[in-house]
């Protein structure tokens, strides 16, 4: 098998490894099989993943003896609601699926959410293994047990903590994607040095170009570092009791303007996290906790490399402030009435508040949105 890092979350019981490296996905029946409860395993992927990986993981896993079978869905987001998630339990029990029965979600972030939601609520919780194929899903998303779906009310507002097996991570398998999701991933990768690693953000704003442009070591060393900054906060905070919550940081923000975009593919995740993290800075500079300096740097860093950095950097949007405000307060962070942010005192340095007045938020949103 080709060599690989891994890496552990430590929850106790429900602890796993995550296996980084190049070259894992031709191998990834011979390393799935051992945390399997049967030979038997039902893969969950979408059209576009399909064409790419689909025949190399079943081949993996045929050569190991494990039977499989395969549900293909449309790509989008807009697959991470109610009735794709019917459907596919319909489909599930219609293979007749057992509690020993083992899901791979192989894709991004919406089939790892859709199919870990899934596992969770099937015959009460069957075993699901994370194999992401996106640099989105590869450092944040099948990493910490965070599954669900959106409603129109919102992104995630129905799902489950519920951790994965395995989180198997091929490097090799980000050479298939556009750039455009190569940026949406690299704007989580960013934050983890923005939440409270300085050096780390002081290396991206070295090497980040070149990682987007293809650099495969450069790739493999922040998908570690990402990977392992996630599993410590993990580990300690799994409910997102306390310091988890840094992990949002530019999410709230994010999750607003995606919603107002209709979870489209006007902007993508990653555009909207580098945008929300941006306005996160903003809101932390007007309220006196950063420098300007900071947030000129965080700005120039995401434009550096090709993100979006202000909500005018969408074409074509107009952002109504009453409407994204609406967003935020529909958010999953919101506790006793008060919105949790994610704000920052500097590069490394964020913290979490509920202290801080909407109308302090509205304000900024309205000079940044104008200006």
């Amino acid at each position: 098998m080709s060599a690989h890092e891994t890496l552990r979350v430590e929850l106790g019981k429900r602890s796993y490894e995550i296996q980084v490296g190049n070259g894992l996905l031709p191998s990834a029946g011979e390393r799935i099989k051992p945390y399997l409860m049967q030979d038997r395993a039902i893969i969950i992927t979408d059209e576009n993943v399909a064409k790419l990986h689909l025949n190399v993981l079943k081949n993996s896993l045929v050569a190991a003896n494990i039977k499989c079978h395969e549900i293909v869905l449309p790509a989008g987001e807009q697959t991470k609601d109610f009735n794709f998630l019917q459907n596919l339990v319909s489909q599930l029990l219609e293979l007749n699926v057992e509690r020993g029965t083992t899901l791979l979600a192989l894709g991004g972030g919406v089939t790892g959410d859709l199919t870990g939601f899934t596992a969770a609520i099937l015959l009460r919780g069957i075993d699901f293994i994370q194999i992401p194929t996106t640099l989105l899903s590869q450092v944040d998303s099948s990493v910490g047990g965070k599954t669900g779906i959106n409603t129109r009310h919102g992104k995630n507002l129905v799902g489950a903590f519920y951790q994965p097996k395995l989180v198997l991570s091929d490097i090799d398998s980000l050479d298939t994607l556009a750039k455009r999701e190569i940026l949406a991933g690299y704007a989580e990768i960013a934050k983890y040095g923005l939440i409270n690693n300085a050096k780390f953000f002081e290396w991206l704003e070295e090497n980040g170009a070149a990682l987007c442009e293809g650099n495969r070591e450069l790739r493999r060393q922040a998908v570690i570092i990402s990977c392992q900054t996630k599993a410590n906060i993990v580990s300690t905070d799994e409910r997102e009791t306390g310091d988890r919550a840094l992990l949002n940081l530019g999410h709230t923000f994010g999750h607003a303007l995606e919603a107002e975009a209709g979870f489209s593919n006007r902007l993508l995740h990653g555009e909207a996290v580098a945008i929300g993290i941006s306005l996160a800075f903003d809101v932390s500079l007007a309220l006196g906790f950063c420098a300007r300096e900071d947030v000129k740097r965080v700005r120039a860093h995401y434009k550096s490399v090709g993100l979006p950095s202000h909500p005018k950097d969408i074409f074509g949007m107009n952002w109504e402030i009453p409407s994204l405000m609406r967003h935020m307060k529909n958010d999953k962070k919101v506790k006793n009435g008060h919105i949790r942010l994610v704000l920052a005192r500097g590069i490394g340095q964020a913290f979490v508040t509920d202290a801080i007045a909407m109308e302090n938020v509205r304000d900024t949103l309205e000079r940044i949105t104008h200006s």
